[in-house]
């Protein structure tokens, strides 16, 4: 009943999209290709395909060769143009993912601006020394012409299955995939099918040249997020757990927690979500409730619980974050890396 009620919606947002999409195709709106080249990192659907892990994934192999920088538009962040990303800032003026990028690569230009032209033209001009700027979120906005577009695709929501918003998660056309260059299908189950990837490779490739590569996020030992205060002891299977999440689709995360530990609480909440005193309050008091369980959180979530004069003892000395990447199940990340590589150094 819900999906019919918000049928009018949907058609009126696809409508407004391709409508924008028809400008830029007549030239109206104007996309600017740069001298240095640009890959870009996006999706087409709403919530977490795992952008961030292939963007970290990208700058520690590309940065064997190149000097990068990341450019985002830096979503959720109380502050408006073009701000660079120092080790010490808030994720309120930057983001919590560009902030989580800088402080795993703390020698890689990380910078934010809503304008993703002005912020390679800021970047280009303040740091002349970068040679490929990797931007992340951008395949739906056309203003910047990257030299390779990399889009995530989220095996648990086939988009050929999928609607435009509000009735599904989709918040670009299918039919835009045409300009992308490797598609990255992530949370794909372990022994995936060869029939689902001939589907998925029929749906998603238009163009001959275009690649498709299937993924799985790989978890790793939760870590804690305050060292000198935790037990020194990696987390027993039987380990109680309470699970604190903040992002797009928690539901993987909330899965490997339940596959390795005994999963006794959630605490769910929207991606990008400002954590304040009473979401503090609830973990407390959830810990109370499991005085023999930990708290493990995301990565993304983590940056934004670092700061120890706001987060009380209790709750410190419990803290856990599970580090994740992502893992090819088919062709190796070697394979895709080194492709990607030939086509930045292409004329």
């Amino acid at each position: 009943m819900l999906r019919f009620l918000l049928a009018p919606a949907a058609f009126l947002y696809k409508a407004g999209v391709t409508f924008r999409h028809r400008l830029f195709d007549w030239g109206v709106l104007k996309s600017e290709r740069f001298d240095i080249p640009v890959v870009c990192i996006g999706n087409i659907t709403v919530g977490g395909t795992g952008k961030t892990p292939m963007a970290e994934m990208v700058i520690a192999y590309m940065s064997q060769m190149h000097n990068v920088a990341l450019l985002s538009r830096g979503y959720g962040r109380r502050t408006k143009g073009y701000r660079e990303v120092i080790e010490t800032s808030h994720y309120r003026d930057v983001g919590d993912e560009p902030l989580q990028i800088k402080l795993k690569f703390p020698d890689t230009v990380v910078a934010v601006c809503e304008k993703r032209a002005e912020g390679i033209r800021r970047i280009c001009a303040e740091h002349p020394e970068v040679d490929l700027i990797v931007l992340d979120d951008g395949f739906q906005h056309r203003y910047v012409e990257p030299k390779v577009n990399i889009v995530m695709i989220d095996a648990t929501r086939p988009i050929q299955h999928d609607r435009m918003l509000p009735a599904g998660t989709l918040r670009d056309l299918p039919e835009e995939l045409h300009r992308a260059h490797y598609f990255i299908v992530t949370k794909c189950p372990e022994r995936m099918a060869p029939i689902d990837r001939r589907i998925l490779r029929k749906v998603l490739i238009q163009v001959a040249y275009q690649k498709v590569y299937f993924t799985r996020f790989e978890s790793f030992m939760p870590q804690p997020l305050y060292p000198e205060e935790a037990s020194r002891e990696p987390l027993a299977a039987a380990q109680q757990v309470i699970a604190l999440s903040g992002i797009g689709n928690p539901r993987p995360f909330l899965d490997t927690l339940r596959t390795r530990y005994d999963l006794v609480a959630e605490m769910t909440l929207d991606d990008h979500h400002v954590y304040r005193v009473r979401d503090l309050s609830r973990i407390g008091a959830l810990l109370a409730k499991h005085p023999d369980a930990v708290v493990v959180t995301t990565e993304k979530d983590a940056v934004k619980l670092t700061n120890r004069d706001k987060i009380p003892e209790q709750i410190r000395i419990k803290l856990y974050y599970l580090p994740i990447n992502i893992s090819f199940i088919e062709d190796s990340a070697t394979d895709f890396l080194q492709r990607l590589e030939e086509d930045v150094r292409a004329n």
